[in-house]
């Protein structure tokens, strides 16, 4: 796991290396091990590689690297978990170089010459971000894993005969990049606020983009063309072109084509495919552990780490003082039961608030999710022991496993027989009722409902569906607002940022033509492609590299995947519970009565918190001569917003803390 940088100009660049070394050093975090940089003889490209050393520990993994033949240079971060298999299929046909090492680099380097970049990319098994020169076609090609696991920004920075087309791991990268000066694009802004999170293929920046997973971008080295829009593939624009090397659209069509009829075979498919991600993603030359929560997810992949291991595993889990969101019961429980090497972490609410002045820098533009916090702290807890560990991210998207799955299509059913108006009255008077009355609701009927169909936070989540309902004339209305928190962004923006209604995301793409007819396949297909890389990924990814960990998804190889759409629907979800199949695989390995119980993700007490130990960080943000001076927002609407939460009367914790993580990236960058 690395951090990459690189920029190409239309000229030469004679501060080119000390630009290149700015632009590579502020990614330090991503690699403490050492930094490398390159250039061509004309000074115009320079790329520029940060290491954590995982696998070949030695100078033998140095980056940026050349291949074999001196045709192609790479700056790599990631990892590629079957680069042994690789390195043996190229011997096989004669087509391996002299090795000079072990690294999964010189492997990937390797199986280009040889195959061409295309065919390489659907070879490998992994997650990257690479950067490639190829100096007989003078082309620079940007490519990004299947399902966006590592990150990768492009666009314009700079000034005048030294403006660049740069490309980083994170934005702190480009930024570095003398003469930054991009202004905070107000697209994205009200995509943000949104979804939490700056979706793909935007970033909080005009002229600078993300690359979508699954996707290369070639750009010409005899001019870089300007793009004051995100291409979407397949596109050409200039010296420039986007194409997916590989599509989620035809994973789920071939899924679609070839559908489990045998539950037992589909078990039987989907554990082993789990064993072999497992035993794959368990290499590496530094110690290694896993997260543990005690969900299904997590001890599914510690249950098949433990399994195939010699030694207990070490396993990890943060909970929280607050009532109702400690889980290391329930972790603890699971490692128990598997043997493995468990360390808890219970954080105080001042040791939490402690990391929250650092959110901007390690997530670099506005993200709310504000389970950051735990991630981050998780992270670092088990960074103190290993160095590599395997999360259960992912489970939720392919097996059907968040609750929207469960009630949101049935819901939408029965909502769907009721006029317009009648949904927007419903949505009215279910708002009415404070939240703490539909929280006594819940529990009576939660007593009676067995495990994990029980529903956690029930008043919340229903004032969240009442705000749903709202402009829902569709599904695909009702999907969107479910993952919105700011339905109307423009309601909160300053007039000065005009009416913005936001570009269209990826949230409109089209379908696949087959495998996603019933609703529940189209929430977790879109999830895949929105939510899963921009916020869980996204989040996931900031908090290990922002304490030099690297974390691996083991239910994101392709071939995990590729079991879990040939599922039909009812071995997803059966009976009012999500992930069944998943759970059969864990009953194998750990009783039912340790994991069955409520969903209740990955919580922390931000509300709490708001009217305690951080209202006075959050006054500050939410000052109103500061928000009339930045420009961005209506203050009278975010303050009465924050009189609201402060008296109880609603809990507008989300919202708020969009604001706030906004505020705070600003501050962060003034």
């Amino acid at each position: 796991m690395c951090g990459i940088s690189g920029f190409l100009t239309s000229g030469t660049n004679p501060r080119g290396l000390n630009a290149i070394k700015a632009m590579t050093n502020a990614l330090v975090a991503r690699g403490p091990d050492g930094a490398g940089y390159w250039s061509d003889p004309e000074g115009r490209l320079f790329l520029g590689h940060r290491r954590l050393s995982i696998i070949d520990l030695s100078s033998a993994g140095h980056q940026p690297m050349e291949s074999a033949s001196g045709r192609f240079v790479m700056t790599f971060n990631g990892e590629i978990y079957n680069h042994a298999a690789i390195r043996s299929q190229l011997e096989d046909v004669g087509a391996a170089p002299k090795w000079r090492g072990h690294s999964d680099t010189e492997t990937f380097l390797a199986a280009i010459e040889h195959w061409g970049l295309d065919v390489a990319l659907k070879r490998v098994t992994g997650m990257f971000a690479i950067a490639l020169w190829d100096i007989a076609r003078r082309t620079l090609y940007l490519a990004r894993d299947r399902f966006g696991e590592k990150p990768l920004y492009y666009g314009w920075v700079g000034h005048g005969g030294q403006a660049a087309f740069a490309f980083g791991s994170e934005l702190k990268a480009l930024r570095a990049y003398p003469g930054f000066a991009n202004p905070v694009s107000l697209e994205a802004l009200a995509l943000y606020l949104r979804f939490m999170y700056v979706p793909a293929p935007y970033s909080i920046y005009e002229g600078v983009y993300k690359l979508e997973p699954g996707c290369v971008l070639s750009i010409s080295g005899d001019g870089p063309p300007s793009l004051a829009q995100p291409l979407r593939p397949p596109a050409t624009h200039g010296g420039a072109t986007l194409s997916r090397w590989w599509s989620l659209d035809a994973l789920v069509e071939s899924g679609a084509q070839h559908q489990f009829e045998s539950e037992a075979d589909a078990i039987g498919a989907l554990e082993q495919s789990l064993r072999d991600a497992v035993k794959l993603q368990s290499v590496a030359d530094v110690p290694l552990g896993a997260f543990l929560s005690g969900g299904v997810d997590s001890s599914t992949i510690v249950a098949l780490m433990q399994q195939q291991a010699a030694r207990p595993v070490k396993t990890f889990t943060v909970s929280f003082e607050e009532a109702g969101f400690d889980e290391a019961p329930h972790a603890r429980a699971v490692a128990r039961h598997l043997g493995s090497d468990h360390s808890e972490l219970y954080v105080t609410a001042a040791e939490a608030l402690s990391v929250i002045p650092n959110l901007p820098v390690i997530y670099d533009e506005p993200f709310a999710d504000s389970s950051q916090i735990p991630t981050l702290l998780v992270c670092h807890a088990a960074r103190q022991h290993v160095t590599v560990a395997l999360s259960g991210d992912a489970g939720d998207e392919l097996f059907g496993g968040y609750n929207r799955y469960l009630w949101g299509p049935r819901l939408w059913s029965r909502l769907s027989r009721l006029p317009y108006s009648g949904r927007q009255a419903l949505g009215g008077a279910l708002a009415a009722v404070p939240e703490s009355v539909l929280e006594l609701l819940s529990r009576p009927v939660n007593a009676v409902l067995p495990g994990s169909r029980g529903i956690g936070h029930l008043g919340e989540k229903a004032h969240k569906l009442a705000s749903r309902l709202r402009g829902a004339h569709n599904f695909d209305d009702f999907y969107r607002n479910l993952v919105s928190e700011w339905q109307d962004p423009s309601e909160i923006l300053s007039a000065g940022c005009g009416r913005i209604e936001g570009p269209l995301s990826l949230l409109d793409d089209p379908l696949p033509t087959r495998g996603a007819e019933p609703r529940e396949l189209q929430m977790m297909y879109r999830d895949s492609l929105t939510y899963l890389p921009d916020d869980i990924l996204c989040k996931v990814d900031r908090a290990a590299m922002a304490t030099s960990l690297e974390t691996r998804v083991p239910f994101l190889d392709q071939r995990v995947a590729e079991v879990a759409w040939r599922l039909p629907l009812h071995m997803k979800i059966r009976d009012g519970q999500g992930k069944w199949a998943l759970r059969q695989v864990l009953h194998k390995y750990v009783p039912r009565e340790l994991i069955e119980r409520p969903k209740a993700g990955f919580s922390i007490p931000v509300g709490q918190w708001l009217r305690g130990p951080l209202r006075g960080w959050a006054e500050n943000l939410l000052d109103e001569t500061r928000l009339v001076h930045e420009g961005y927002f209506k203050p009278a609407q975010i303050r009465e917003a924050w009189r609201q939460h402060l008296s109880g009367r609603r809990d507008l914790t989300p919202k708020l803390w969009s604001i706030l993580m906004f505020q705070a990236w600003l501050r962060g960058i003034s």
